[in-house]
């Protein structure tokens, strides 16, 4: 029987040859943790008698979800990780270096065939570069830095079928939103996603980010691509994953727990509504509601092509007298390469506020906690009630070009307007 892109990582890690539903102890590749809960991975680490890092060079922490620091109770948590990383010689990036999964493809050389665990529930992104990449807990996170393996269930996989050509004003985080409605919130729990079709296969590798980051929105354990051409020119010009890697490729006859298939061609811009990521509606249905504020950026679309796009739509105009539009750049390199390319100038001029790289409004402790009652469209992956920082506002999750549009005119706006 033919195997999975999972099943297949999950035996290569282990030493064995695994299946779906198999339990298995694996090597881990890459392991990362951010300031959100490192410090409690640090904690059990050494109640676990932990003293050295398995391999100090694999092991990242990223300064970004409180960054810079708005407190001194942070300041501290931030002293922690910096002094544990100088201690072990573990890799430290720090405030405004960027948010820890663009700088783990930019930086720390994922691969395709890896399996990469991370601290974060949206460590699932780097499925895009055919990885098995999984968000888990501090006390894993933990046991996983003094051994370098962990246990796993391996997992039954999804496939997920994208077929068609897209109309004019659809973007990838549209489908994938529809996906995402499609599947339900726990529609793909303790399960893989391997995205298929016409449509991933022509997607851009930063469409496929996005896809792959909002597998978790789904209950998935990862959202992973196949390896093509595409994906070894990124890893050439952007990622850190240059050298020798084995793609891996699942087989004709893989056993799939089911396939989902869907067809861009009758689809159209959405937004997830309020509060939750499964529910969306068409933008044209939302059209003029107000906002009060419009957020670009997160690890889902705070790239470099997403802040081009937003440019395309807002040069030489201003964004609604009262509303606020924050930009956050995924990382250092995106902010730099913007700033090089004129998109910052131009974005500032039409009267966006730039934020230093990383997590930013998306998870409400740092900068741009809205108000209450203040609707929010943003490009996020989450919209929660309270995620931004404040329980009384509402989130409209869209595309980098609805999200645009929108601050043009300070109410929801069908991106195809001004396309």
């Amino acid at each position: 029987m033919g195997k999975t892109i999972s099943e297949k990582i999950f035996s290569n890690r282990s030493g064995r040859d695994v299946y779906a539903n198999d339990i298995v102890v694996a090597d881990i590749d890459r392991l990362m943790a951010h300031d959100g809960n490192g410090p409690l991975a640090i904690k059990i680490f050494r109640d676990l008698g932990g003293a050295r890092v398995f391999d100090p060079a694999r092991m990242v922490f990223v300064l970004d979800h409180y960054a810079p620091s708005p407190n001194e109770r942070v300041s501290r948590i931030h002293d922690i990780i910096r002094n544990f990383a100088d201690e072990t010689g573990c890799r430290l990036h720090d405030v405004g270096d960027g948010i820890c999964h663009q700088l783990m493809m930019e930086k720390h050389g994922v691969r395709p065939g890896d399996l990469v665990v991370g601290s974060d529930s949206h460590t699932c992104t780097y499925g895009a570069l055919n990885v098995f990449s999984t968000g888990v807990g501090s006390t894993d996170t933990a046991a996983a830095m003094l051994t370098g393996k962990m246990w796993f269930k391996v997992p039954e996989t999804i496939a997920v079928n994208v077929v068609g050509l897209p109309p004019q004003g659809l973007a990838a985080k549209d489908v994938i939103l529809n996906i995402v409605s499609l599947i339900g919130a726990d529609g793909a729990a303790y399960q893989a996603i391997e995205f298929k079709g016409e449509y991933a296969s022509a997607m851009s590798m930063d469409d496929r980010f996005t896809f792959s980051n909002l597998a978790v929105e789904m209950g998935a354990k990862a959202g992973i691509f196949e390896y093509d051409d595409k994906t070894g020119a990124w890893l050439d010009d952007v990622g850190s994953g240059k050298g020798d890697y084995a793609p891996v490729h699942s087989d004709r006859d893989a056993l799939y727990s089911r396939s989902v298939a869907v067809d861009v061609s009758a689809l159209a811009p959405v937004v997830a509504m309020p509060h939750a990521v499964d529910t969306i509606a068409p933008v044209s249905d939302l059209d003029g509601l107000p906002i009060q504020q419009a957020f670009l950026g997160t690890c889902t679309n705070g790239r470099l092509s997403d802040l081009e796009t937003a440019r395309g739509i807002l040069k030489g105009k201003k964004v609604a007298p009262g509303l606020r539009f924050i930009v956050g750049p995924a990382s250092r390199d995106v902010y730099i390469e913007a700033l090089k390319n004129g998109i910052i100038t131009d974005l500032v001029e039409a009267g966006a506020v730039i934020v230093p790289p990383g997590c930013a409004c998306c998870v409400g402790v740092a900068n741009g906690i809205p108000g209450d009652g203040d609707a929010v469209i943003s490009t996020a992956n989450r919209n929660f009630r309270g995620r931004m920082g404040n329980a009384k506002a509402s989130i409209y999750l869209a595309s980098p070009a609805t999200v645009a549009a929108s601050a043009l005119f300070g109410k929801i706006t069908d991106p195809r307007k001004v396309l």
